[in-house]
């Protein structure tokens, strides 16, 4: 089979050429990387995981209207995904005080905000994704003003889907990170949504017990992360119950199974 040309190389993905023009094959790693990539680790079986997260979630928002690069997945690690020029703006959406946030303005972690809280971050791991304004993406043009507001809407869109979604299997949404990208048709281009949406850029906490179900996990040294992760997609019907027999890492699975 001939090699594949890699496009990109992220910290949690890898993007090949995909089979027809405009589409790329998103490679889900189990690298896991906090604080602009200044602590890595692995996560076994986390990018198996997060694919299948992520298919799960980008079907459902393609089913209420939310455009997104997602086409179908192809196997256990790999997603076929339509090619984006991508805005180098991460769309924070937040719902309770937690993370940089709570330190920035001194709030409680877990305090629940008066309202959603959009925030907007210049994608540059150099300068480590420095928190920006509006007024800043309009001035150095990363993207148009009614590009913005298509991404606000959609963001707002997103988080009342998800924020459902998850407290319907008892899962409090406390903030997520969301990227876009232009899909070009000739001189035309349109907004969608891009990248994924998994436990690796969610705070997602258990709504009895506050239990982190996500990669703070990983960032705080709880240990535990395989489990939350496992935990999570499970709830959202994606494992069987008591899966830990779930396959997770191709590799050992076919060594227990002597192929």
């Amino acid at each position: 089979m001939a090699r594949r040309r890699q496009i990109y190389e992220g910290k949690a993905k890898i993007l090949y050429e995909g089979p027809e023009p405009g589409t790329l094959i998103q490679y889900f790693k189990d690298d896991a990387t906090a604080f602009n990539a200044q602590k890595r680790g692995t996560i076994n079986g986390k990018g198996v995981l997060n694919n299948r997260i992520s298919e799960h979630v980008f079907t459902l928002l393609g089913n209420i209207g939310v455009p997104t690069h997602f086409i179908r997945r192809l196997n256990m690690r790999e997603q076929l995904i339509r090619q984006v020029e991508i805005v180098p703006i991460e769309v924070i959406v937040r719902n309770v005080a937690a993370g940089t946030l709570s330190k920035r303005l001194g709030l409680e972690e877990g305090t629940p905000l008066p309202r959603t809280l959009i925030e907007y971050c210049y994608k540059d791991d150099a300068l480590g994704d420095p928190l920006v304004a509006e007024e800043h993406i309009a001035c150095f043009n990363w993207c148009s003003q009614d590009e913005l507001h298509d991404i606000q809407d959609m963001a707002i869109r997103i988080n009342d889907f998800m924020s459902g979604m998850f407290a319907a299997v008892g899962i409090r949404l406390i903030d997520f990170k969301l990227e876009f990208g232009r899909l070009y048709d000739g001189d035309y281009s349109r907004i969608i949504l891009a990248d994924e949406i998994s436990p690796d850029g969610c705070r997602l906490w258990d709504m009895n017990t506050n239990e982190k179900l996500d990669k703070d996990r990983f960032r705080r040294d709880l240990g535990g992360e395989v489990e939350a992760y496992q935990e999570v997609a499970r709830r959202l019907g994606l494992m069987p119950e008591g899966g830990d027999n779930a396959v997770l890492d191709l590799e050992t699975h076919r060594k227990k199974k002597g192929s």
